[in-house]
């Protein structure tokens, strides 16, 4: 894998799609914002726990989830079925972790793991765009694909919520789809909702990022960021003999004292 300061450059014929791609109807675009909820309910139905990977690697991209003073609590926004949790407290079994999600059915999937201890994990369901709960003076926040499943027009209020859980000095960790991911590139005519805005197959939505875009939105709620880069990675399909350019934001910010 590879850090570079830009996102990956298109060709002419990959210039020349988006261009010529159409934003679906503002009846569609509302319709999806409605049965956002519903729509990944289902797909925690149909998937239950295994679609996504458990990250492994969160602690070495970063480090300060192993620091023993500066991170004892934790909150996971988008916990999904708990991929990024409980790999974290197999490596630190003194952190206590908030969880949280948009679908009721994930949130039960994380209570249902066979290693769920209410002692060292508060999961709950939770709009990230309406203001967050009981949670106060936390550690450390992780974002993981989350923000990008959000409207553009929603998300500053979502970072704004978050941010008002963590302490002076505390930090949110972002990873996310980048602009121009392979992911992105791949979207049929029919499904762009708005620039760099996306429907999948499913009703489920994303959105790619600049480092840019990501910085203005924590900047507004008093987020320094220390650390960011666009992680770009060649993956492989067997099955279709394929090499594909991944694309992904990562950016670390802190609170402002």
């Amino acid at each position: 894998m590879m850090s570079s300061v830009l996102p990956r450059s298109l060709t002419a014929e990959e210039r020349s799609k988006l261009e010529g791609d159409e934003p679906v109807s503002a009846f569609k675009r509302e319709k999806l914002e409605r049965e956002a909820k519903r729509n990944w309910d289902l797909f925690y139905k149909r998937n239950t726990d295994h679609f996504f990977k458990d990250r492994h690697w969160l602690t070495r991209e970063f480090p300060i989830l192993l620091d023993k003073e500066e991170c004892k609590t934790v909150m996971e926004v988008g916990c999904g079925v708990g991929n990024t949790v409980y790999p974290l407290l197999e490596e630190r079994p003194d952190l206590f972790v908030h969880a949280c999600d948009f679908s009721p059915r994930a949130v039960d999937l994380v209570k249902a793991h066979t290693s769920h201890n209410p002692e060292k994990i508060n999961a709950f369901v939770c709009d990230i765009t309406t203001p967050l709960l009981d949670v106060s003076s936390v550690d450390v926040v992780t974002m993981i694909f989350v923000l990008s499943a959000i409207s553009p027009d929603k998300m500053e209020s979502a970072v704004r919520n978050v941010c008002q859980v963590i302490r002076e000095g505390g930090r949110v960790l972002f990873r996310d789809y980048g602009l121009y991911d392979h992911a992105m590139m791949r979207f049929k005519p029919g499904h762009k909702i708005s620039d760099h805005f996306y429907v999948r197959q499913d009703g489920t939505r994303a959105y790619y990022f600049t480092i840019e875009e990501v910085q203005g939105l924590f900047a507004a709620c008093g987020m320094e960021m220390i650390a960011s880069t666009y992680e770009e990675r060649e993956t492989v399909n067997k099955k279709e003999g394929l090499s594909v350019p991944r694309v992904f934001v990562q950016c670390q910010f802190v609170k402002k004292c």
